[in-house]
């Protein structure tokens, strides 16, 4: 017959039940119980091997006298045995191509080994391989900062992954091998208290909903959460039935034993008949028992809520009770009002909620015995094995609590994956357009894993007595970047500067000369590439190479003060509109400038309407004669000029003006020519408009003027 042996060693008693699978239904065939008879069970933790083994050898005597002997048997590891850490790792991925689901997983891994050293440093143990990982949840995924779905092809900056991991210690298996041992059983599977219930009270297409399970027993209340498809918690309160217990034996003077019995009493019977140490007896009502231990009840209660929220963030949709503890009278109603949880959503589930399993009558009817029957089905449908594999010539042993990978090997040998990836190669630093930029190296290659000689990946599945090897990655190298890497391709622009067609280059100097685009860079290199092309670009390659000093204004200065001639001695057009020197051009742009350098003096004078002569026009002899005299100077540095002189910006310029004076007969002899031959033995009369004057008569623009010769002897008569 195909029968299941399973024992559900707890704190108070030691549960065994024979189960019959039949197709996929579990039939109840027998089952025993027995207590301790010392505190050989604290906390799910057996202290004396010996006790606990003389109480499992009752047990398995019993059941062998009637079924037959029993050499296998399926058993639990304490909930609140188990260690659940937190953790969260965040990786820098701004250099780093799509993330895959292998780079995802090795982020998982580290985070699951960042919380194995979380555990290490709190339970003060000298290495974190004392604790085993039995699994993890992820919480969360970040990108920048960001919650999202997943990771798996995305880019940013930084990546980080939140676990929830949870650990068995090994002491905790160590202790139930060896209780086994004695009575003479083998461990067939290991489940986990927790998950035993779960697995038959809540099937995992249940999971998706948030819902606490807790399992209160004699010593402590073990709890496990489902949200999203999983279990994503584990926990432990250190208060149970005990609890209850120690309450009505201070209320009713009762020692431990009397009042275990009297607490059966009032979940079976809704009374309880008692006699106190003074010898006085008395019938107590489970109304008036349930306002003496109120105070009890509510604590156990507040314990366990405060746990339950410590590990979901929040109160869960519903509650499962399990355990003998859960029949304590008003523990659901204090629970629900604490959670704030409709009161049908806190219930107690007795082994009438197991699905597939027949023959319940075989056992009382109280939800302490769905964790063993539990524990007989999880061993067969999640069992936990020991798995041995090499790993780099060292021998590990894991828990197979579920399908496990390379990645748990390297967990279990406590090999860093991310310490086997080769190192980035050196980067270089050059200074671009005057900004220091960092050019990383290649990155360095991921480790090699090889598992029994071939390629495998850090998921890949392992079986007993596989050999894995990991090898470390190679470096990288230093980049090798050239010129054009750092700039793009570039093209000649082709353009018009005064209607003439010229090749402008797009040039970049590298360490203070031309460069070619396909010169590799140096660590320290200087690189001056400008991106746009402007006017000036143009004029300083292909006019003067001072041609932008000539933008400023054209000034000079006139006995000491300034004078502009011009606003600006270069005027520029754009594709035929007034443009700047910074005015940026594109491919067969058009480009017209004029340049204005100097002035003559003669413009200048009359820009500064200085007059440099006074003149007027007479007529003599019937001929127009022009007089004029100085009325003003010009010099530079001393030196006179002429009217036909150049000019330049910032000369300085020196203009004297004299007074005007008025034009005088006398002033005409300066501009004709008088044949002295001629005027031998004669005297002269002048005459203006007709009339005789002297040498000093003023004369004006416009007068008739004459000069008539007389013989000397003439005169005399």
């Amino acid at each position: 017959m195909n029968h299941l042996f399973a024992l559900d060693i707890g704190t108070r008693t030691v549960v065994g039940l024979i189960l019959q699978k039949e197709d996929d239904v579990y039939r109840v065939i027998d089952m025993v119980s027995r207590e301790h008879k010392e505190r050989s069970m604290v906390d799910g933790q057996i202290h004396n091997i010996i006790a606990v083994s003389d109480v499992i050898q009752e047990v398995k005597n019993e059941l062998e006298a009637k079924h037959g002997t029993l050499n296998e048997v399926c058993v639990a590891a304490a909930g609140r045995a188990l260690k659940t850490m937190n953790s969260s790792v965040t990786v820098n991925i701004s250099e780093q191509p799509l993330m895959t689901s292998d780079d995802i997983f090795h982020l998982e891994l580290a985070a699951v080994q960042q919380a194995q050293y979380q555990l290490a440093e709190q339970e003060e143990e000298a290495s974190s391989t004392q604790y085993y990982c039995v699994g993890y949840s992820v919480l969360h995924y970040h990108l920048d900062e960001q919650e999202i779905g997943s990771l798996i092809d995305q880019q940013g900056e930084q990546a980080q992954v939140d676990i929830i991991a949870t650990f068995l210690p090994k002491v905790v298996v160590e202790s139930l091998l060896s209780a086994l041992q004695r009575a003479g059983l083998e461990m067939q599977a290991l489940t986990l208290e927790p998950i035993a219930a779960i697995q038959v009270l809540i099937p995992q297409s249940m999971r998706k909903l948030n819902v606490a399970l807790v399992d209160i027993g004699a010593g402590t209340s073990d709890i496990a959460i489902t949200k999203d498809g999983t279990v994503i918690a584990y926990g432990m309160v250190p208060k149970a039935g005990d609890e209850i217990t120690e309450a009505l034996s201070q209320q009713y003077l009762l020692d431990f034993h009397q009042a275990e019995e009297a607490k059966r009493q009032l979940v079976e019977e809704n009374k309880m008949e008692i006699e106190d140490i003074l010898g006085f007896t008395s019938e107590v009502s489970i109304e008036d028992a349930t306002k003496e231990i109120q105070y009890a009840v509510d604590q156990l209660a507040d314990s366990i809520c405060n746990q339950v929220i410590e590990l979901n963030k929040q109160s869960p949709q519903a509650v499962m009770l399990v355990g003998g503890g859960s029949l304590t009278p008003n523990l659901t109603k204090f629970i629900a009002e604490k959670l704030q949880l409709p009161t049908n959503r806190v219930a107690v589930r007795g082994i009438e909620a197991i699905k597939d399993l027949k023959g319940q009558e075989q056992l009382p009817s109280s939800p302490e015995y769905v964790t063993p029957i539990g524990i007989a089905i999880a061993s067969q449908q999640s069992p936990v094995h020991y798995i041995s594999v090499t790993v780099n010539e060292r021998m590990v042993r894991l828990f197979d609590i579920k399908q496990l990978t390379i990645g748990d090997c390297l967990l279990a040998a406590g090999i860093e994956l991310k310490k086997l990836y080769g190192k980035p190669g050196m980067g270089i630093v050059v200074t671009f357009n005057g900004k220091s930029i960092t050019l990383p190296g290649t990155y360095g290659t991921a480790p090699t894993i090889k598992i029994n000689g071939k390629l495998a990946s850090i998921q890949d599945s392992i079986s007993h007595s596989d050999e894995i090897e990991v090898i470390r990655g190679e470096d990288g190298e230093t980049p090798n970047v050239t010129v054009q890497d750092l700039t793009g391709p570039l093209e000649d622009l082709t353009i018009r500067l005064n209607n003439e067609k010229i090749k402008m280059p797009q040039e970049v100097k590298l360490n203070r000369r031309i460069a070619n685009f396909g010169d590799l860079l140096q660590d320290g290199d200087e690189i001056y590439w400008q991106p746009k092309t402007t006017v000036q670009d143009v004029l300083l390659k292909h006019v003067d190479s001072s041609i932008h000093e000539k933008v400023h204004p054209f000034k000079i200065k006139v006995n000491g003060k300034g004078h502009f001639i011009k606003d600006q001695m270069l005027t520029l057009y754009h594709n035929a509109k007034p443009a700047q020197l910074d005015t940026t051009i594109k491919d067969f742009d058009q480009i017209n400038y004029e340049l204005t350098d100097h002035i003559i003096v003669h413009d200048l004078l009359e820009l500064l309407e200085v007059n440099l002569q006074d003149s007027i026009t007479v007529i003599y002899d019937g001929q127009p004669v022009n007089l004029s005299y100085q009325l003003s100077t010009i010099t530079r540095q001393d030196q006179p000029l002429s009217t036909d002189a150049l000019i330049h910006p910032n000369d300085q310029i020196e203009v004297k003006e004299q007074h005007e004076q008025q034009f005088i007969f006398q002033d005409l002899f300066r501009f004709i020519d008088i044949d002295m031959n001629e005027t031998k033995g004669k005297h002269f009369k002048l005459y203006r408009n007709g009339e005789e004057v002297g040498f000093t008569e003023p004369i004006f623009d416009g007068d008739q003027l004459n000069i008539k010769w007389v013989e000397m002897t003439q005169s005399h008569s």
